[in-house]
């Protein structure tokens, strides 16, 4: 039933999320468009003498490339805030079990809880958002392109119990599952300049032992209830970011 749930809300949200990256992805290549022209024209191409003067003399206004790139990103900082809900407020759902650190301008956010005696944290970073655009062959290859058509947010997991060491878990969060991709154990002694051995590689482990180390995770709060909140927490973050992002390239361009 949960997983229903689960993979409902991914579908129903996929869709938008997919239609959305991919106009902005054309709105942002006119912008992008916009600003290489605008870097050409400050780039004076070799003249006579008297021509150069009147180049600089000419120059004390505002090129027209800039002109047009403020009406470039004003015409994205529209799009932006009409295509996305830039107030809503992600609503934290009910026995969520750790503390989210936000800080605008930032591409992470961090997590804290405390666990029988252990500190937990994750930094989470910004969704791979897929958008169906370039898996045109995706057919020819079956099942092993299932993971690589699903949108995903990165995850560093950290365990720590007081002084001792710390494991360090890399994971994926897909809709309906949490790959762990990597797993090291640091130790708050070493040295930068020492190498520690890092283990396997956590796909060549056991399968027993890689199921008892989901569980292991699972138990903490890291298990696509949380991951799927956040999912949806880090989509809406990026817009909110690009959209601060746009509009302090306005004031630069403009000053």
């Amino acid at each position: 039933m949960a997983f229903t749930t689960i993979l409902r809300r991914s579908i129903s949200s996929a869709f938008p999320l997919a239609v959305r990256a991919a106009q902005r992805n054309h709105h942002r290549s006119a912008l992008f468009t916009a600003l290489y022209h605008s870097s050409l024209s400050h780039k004076p191409s070799p003249r006579p003498f008297a021509s150069t003067l009147h180049f600089y003399s000419s120059s004390a206004t505002k090129p027209s490339a800039d002109d047009t790139l403020i009406r470039v990103i004003e015409s994205e900082i529209k799009f932006a805030e009409e295509s996305d809900d830039h107030e809503a407020v992600e609503e934290v759902p009910s026995g969520f079990p750790f503390e989210i650190q936000d800080m605008p301008r930032y591409q992470i956010i961090y997590l804290s809880r405390k666990y029988e005696g252990e500190v937990i944290k994750v930094e989470v970073h910004m969704p791979d958002l897929v958008t169906g655009e370039d898996n045109n062959n995706d057919d020819d290859h079956g099942g092993d392109n299932e993971k690589a058509n699903q949108s995903s947010i990165p995850l560093v997991v950290n365990v720590s119990k007081k002084d001792g060491p710390t494991l360090e878990f890399g994971c994926t969060a897909f809709p309906d599952e949490i790959t762990i991709d990597s797993l090291l154990v640091k130790y708050p002694e070493a040295s930068e300049d020492e190498i520690p051995y890092e283990g396997p590689d956590f796909q060549d482990l056991d399968e027993n032992l890689q199921k008892a180390f989901h569980k292991y995770l699972e138990i903490r709060g890291i298990k696509p209830s949380t991951t799927n909140f956040l999912h949806e927490y880090m989509i809406n973050k990026d817009s909110r970011e690009y959209l601060i992002w746009l509009k302090n390239l306005k004031k630069f361009v403009e000053a």
